[in-house]
């Protein structure tokens, strides 16, 4: 991520004795000395700062430590509030500094079905903050988390600071697993860590906010000509990935099985979806050791397993098409810590083996090359980098295990 490292205007800081402490009652009535005595204070904190879910350190493709995770803002107040600056701490020590663009493009009202963003709160409101730390090399990777927030209020000349989101690091080592697809040309769209339509589909589901999609990968293939598909759009055989065989990542035992979703028209958004059949056909594998694998969008009647089968890995659970949610053929895969789709918890994983062999220029390349079937301009590694034991990250172009026999 890109990072302002512009110093926070600490007016007001929380971890000063003398501070001054602004108060919200009602309105914005102002600031007051702190007391030197040396019993509790109490002190209003217009801003509440917490994290749902504990990030889980992993290895992306890039060779860099990662945690991903979200931090809850509540605008606990009658004013309007706009948050200039963030700051995450690792064992009290400063590791990221985020200024008020990079805020402005990670902080999204809770309920916003577009995804938009601001850095502006209403009073009276939610917001998460998207947050990717991508650790130094030689960095240990902090036991504890926390943040502190600076930002302004409406009618207020001043800065003021807010500490708090403080969260244990869960360092459970993630899951090795094997890839669900092999061959050639294969490309991680909207995959960790800031793609917007999986890292922040944040969805209220049986009384909680989940984010099972967190890690989630929408895999496609470009053809030898770097072409998503090559024919009429909204045929799902012009795909290159199309029918290609989906493989168990791991042993394990099936905890659903569903097979009978037909394949939607490619380029046109479907109709009449419910979260029971937004992932079409697909396979729920229980993997172990608390981790669940999602095999979604399959061909209609290709599912090869059933509820209750135990599975080894490298065996056929399908072919990639392009039944539930889904615009154009692909293979969305994700692990969550549950057996339910989207009412579960996303978790990191790695992948033990493969090749990087190209990098595409951004998603608003690749989706316009989607749109057009015209080639993704994308940028070849050569030699291939070999890969082990770690996350495929964003808009990136592999070689999974053997090549493809197609």
């Amino acid at each position: 991520m890109s990072i302002d490292r512009t110093p926070a205007r600490r007016s007001i800081s929380f971890r000063a004795a003398t501070a001054c402490k602004l108060l919200f009652i009602g309105v914005l009535v102002g600031c007051s000395a702190s007391s030197t005595n040396a019993s509790p204070t109490q002190v209003q904190t217009p801003l509440i700062l917490s994290v749902h879910d504990a990030p889980v350190p992993f290895r992306g493709s890039d060779g860099k430590t990662h945690l991903v995770y979200e931090l809850w803002v509540t605008n606990f107040s009658s004013a309007q509030i706009t948050v200039t600056q963030a700051e995450v701490f690792g064992d009290g020590q400063p590791l990221e500094t985020l200024g008020t663009s990079q805020i402005a493009q990670r902080l999204q009202p809770v309920g916003n079905a577009d995804r938009s963003t601001s850095a502006i709160m209403q009073p009276g409101t939610v917001s998460l903050l998207f947050l990717h730390l991508i650790l130094p090399d030689g960095t240990a990777v902090p036991q504890k988390l926390s943040q502190e927030i600076a930002f302004s209020a409406v009618g207020r000349d001043q800065q003021f600071m807010e500490h708090g989101g403080t969260i244990k690091v869960d360092v459970r080592p993630p899951l090795i697993i094997g890839p669900p697809l092999m061959g050639a040309n294969l490309i991680s769209a909207d995959s960790c860590c800031d793609a917007i339509r999986h890292t922040r589909a944040a969805l209220p589901i049986n009384g909680r906010v989940w984010l099972a999609q967190r890690y989630a990968v929408d895999w496609e293939q470009l053809d030898d000509h770097n072409r998503i598909y090559s024919g009429p759009r909204d045929d799902v055989h012009s795909y290159t990935i199309y029918g290609d065989n989906v493989y168990a990542v791991a042993d394990g035992k099936v905890v659903l099985a569903i097979n009978d979703q037909p394949d939607q028209v490619p380029g046109q958004p479907p109709s009449g979806i419910t979260l029971d059949n937004a992932d079409g056909n697909a396979v729920i594998e229980d993997l172990g050791n608390g981790g669940y694998a999602l095999y979604a969008h399959l061909v209609p009647g290709s599912v090869t397993v059933h509820v209750g089968d135990t599975l080894t890995r490298g065996e056929v659970v399908g072919k990639v098409g392009n039944s539930g949610n889904s615009i154009a053929p692909h293979l969305h895969f994700h692990v969550t810590n549950g057996p339910l789709p989207l009412a579960s918890n996303g978790l990191p994983y790695e992948i033990d083996s493969y090749q990087l062999t190209a990098i595409s220029p951004s998603t608003e390349a690749f989706d316009e090359a989607e749109a057009n079937g015209t080639p993704l301009g994308v940028t070849p590694v050569d030699p291939p980098a070999a890969v082990t034991n770690a996350l495929p990250l964003d808009q990136l172009v592999f070689t999974l295990g053997p090549p493809s026999t197609r």
